[in-house]
């Protein structure tokens, strides 16, 4: 193999760590708890931003770019949001530096000090809300649908290449309605939105469910959530959406005129989703070889290596058949890359891109040129067969369907197979240690939620939306107090 990774049965976080740096996602930065996201790396987020925007445009948004910096004063406006991110803020205090008294170095100058201290963005609800007073003043400026790809700051002590680092990319809709009802709606709408991107492009399973009082978004009434289940039995909280309700409409005092002519405060959501799905994308689908992407979001969905020898002249037509491939895919929108390194042997290049997860290997030498075949090696299961060049283009499109539709119902069936239903406390603690999700009834008081969370670090992920499952009269497995339905719990990233 090109670059080895630890096995996932003998070290499942070490694989993740291995995986991420040997495949050319990220690496750590010069800056304490920031990474560095290579152009591999990148090149994912961007498909999942292509795709993404789009969703979010196709559903009246439309983008926006609010300030890095926020005011310490707009965070202290709402309680419950300063309290939520206190700890994680970053703050700015002066705005230039001077040479230091010794000559070694620069030091800040004390009569540079801010009158006011900024917040390098956590998250960006008082700025923008700050924003909104100056835009709404009528129900006809109703609703404000916006959007922002941005950079975020939250000053974690321990931190991890994707999945939990001190600045991280993401996006974050902010949304301004005239009732209660339309930002409740909106705040489905988006959840619904990540669960379909997730399901349908990350090839991820993801349960749809309200976030415990607990687990809610500091300043949120309602927090839903998109809960995926990774191959080591942890759950990964994939993207999230707030109804706000007027809590931040009042904290800024955004009013509006309605119909009947009387002034009312705004209703408010917020939903985001961060580069934590690269985090995602690698553990629900990585094998013992790399990673596995789903054809949707790969970069590169077909790779070519050509089995050259020493007559030049089958190596050039080896090389002009796969362009003429290459042609054919493009055209179908299928990316593609034709590996025609001669400094490298193809076992070489086969086990590098098996390792990037390129869902597709076409590999072709002067065998196959005589026979009029090429050789084809699916990333999800490893399988091989050799086909006919003819019609080439379109067995690879419908491979490529065939394996997006694979690795999702692969997911699953593992995800499927790790929910159980639990009833009692005993039960509970042996259970969990073994990892997945674990259906159980809970009496919705926050204190015994938080006992459950500090004997055996589990928390409820989600109240699941799908009541058919869950809705059923039972009693607490914890404190034995009557419940109305069955919550989701789980260790989590």
């Amino acid at each position: 193999m090109a670059k080895e990774v630890t096995r996932r049965e003998d070290n499942y976080s070490q694989w993740y760590d291995n995986l991420v740096v040997k495949a050319d996602l990220a690496e750590r930065s010069a800056v304490r708890g920031c990474m560095v996201i290579k152009p591999y790396g990148y090149a994912i987020w961007e498909k999942m931003q292509d795709v993404l925007d789009k969703m979010f445009k196709d559903t009246g948004h439309q983008n926006a770019y609010f300030p890095l910096f926020i005011p310490k004063s707009f965070l202290s406006r709402e309680a419950e949001h300063v309290e939520g991110f206190a700890k994680e803020c970053a703050v700015v205090t002066h705005h230039r530096l001077m040479a230091s008294p010794d000559g070694n170095g620069v030091v800040v100058d004390p009569s540079a000090k801010l009158e006011e201290e900024l917040i390098v963005r956590p998250t960006s609800e008082t700025i923008i809300w700050n924003t909104y007073k100056n835009w709404v003043t009528s129900w006809r400026d109703l609703p404000i649908l916006c959007n922002q790809w941005a950079n975020v700051v939250r000053w974690e002590m321990r931190t991890r290449l994707f999945l939990r680092t001190a600045e991280f990319l993401w996006q974050e809709g902010h949304t301004a309605h005239a009732t209660r009802q339309e930002a409740e709606e909106e705040t489905m709408k988006m959840v619904n939105v990540y669960a379909d991107f997730a399901r349908n492009y990350m090839a991820v399973p993801v349960v749809v469910g309200h976030k415990s009082p607990n687990e809610r978004f500091a300043g949120a009434l309602d927090t839903m959530t998109i809960e995926a289940l990774m191959q080591d039995g942890k759950a990964l909280q994939a993207g999230t959406s707030h109804f706000l309700g007027q809590n931040f409409a009042k904290a800024f005092d955004v009013m509006f005129t309605n119909k009947e002519g009387k002034q009312e405060y705004v209703w408010a959501t917020s939903w985001g989703v961060s580069t934590r799905l690269m985090g995602a994308l690698i553990m629900a689908h990585g094998d013992d070889n790399g990673l596995v992407l789903p054809p949707k979001l790969a970069p590169i969905q077909v790779v070519m290596v050509p089995i050259t020898g020493k007559d030049e002249a089958v190596n050039n037509a080896i090389l002009d058949k796969m362009a003429a491939f290459k042609k054919e895919l493009e055209a179908k929108g299928i990316t593609v890359k034709i590996d025609s390194r001669d400094t490298l042997r193809p076992g070489f290049k086969f086990a590098e891109w098996e390792l990037k997860g390129v869902p597709v290997r076409l590999a072709m030498g002067g065998r196959d040129l005589e026979n009029g075949t090429v050789e084809l090696a699916r990333r999800d299961t490893c399988e091989k067969a050799s086909h006919p060049q003819e019609g080439i283009a379109e067995v690879i499109s419908a491979l490529l369907d065939d394996i997006q539709e694979n690795i999702y119902a692969k997911a699953l069936k593992f995800r499927d197979g790790s929910i159980r239903k639990v009833d009692t406390w005993e039960e509970f603690k042996e259970e969990i240690t073994k990892g997945g999700f674990l259906l159980c009834h809970w009496d919705g008081t926050p204190e015994t939620e938080e006992k459950i969370k500090e004997e055996t670090k589990a928390t409820i992920r989600c109240i699941p939306v799908d009541s058919a499952v869950c809705v059923e009269e039972g009693t607490c497995i914890y404190s034995g107090k009557p419940s109305h339905q069955r919550v989701l719990f789980a260790i989590s990233y």
